[in-house]
């Protein structure tokens, strides 16, 4: 089982025992997966969002192409027109051995 990133959040009181009262009544197992429920809706719902959060992390060397596409919604196919439409220079292949083991260890976190 992967382990995933943890996040730490500060939330007004309405929205805390909102989480609480959901997890109460049965609605979601804990708080985390409350949370992680209703950024997957807002994502789902927000297209726009979801580019240009992808398009954020790719043009600051965060992910690949390919993660870039999957966390955006589109294909990779699409995912260079996208980012050029943005600005953003789409980068082919590495430029030096630490960008290529960069790249392979994103793809090994794919799996």
């Amino acid at each position: 089982m992967r382990i995933m990133p943890r996040t730490t959040s500060t939330l007004p009181d309405d929205l805390h025992q909102l989480i609480e009262g959901s997890v109460d009544a049965g609605i979601f197992e804990n708080k985390s997966d409350a949370i992680r429920h209703a950024l997957r809706d807002y994502f789902e719902a927000h297209d726009d969002a979801r580019l240009a959060a992808a398009i954020h992390l790719y043009d600051n060397d965060e992910i690949s192409l390919g993660k870039a596409a999957r966390l955006a919604g589109v294909s990779r196919f699409d995912m260079p027109d996208l980012l050029r439409q943005h600005g953003v220079e789409v980068k082919l292949g590495p430029e030096d051995m630490e960008d290529a083991q960069r790249e392979i260890d994103v793809a090994r976190d794919l799996e």
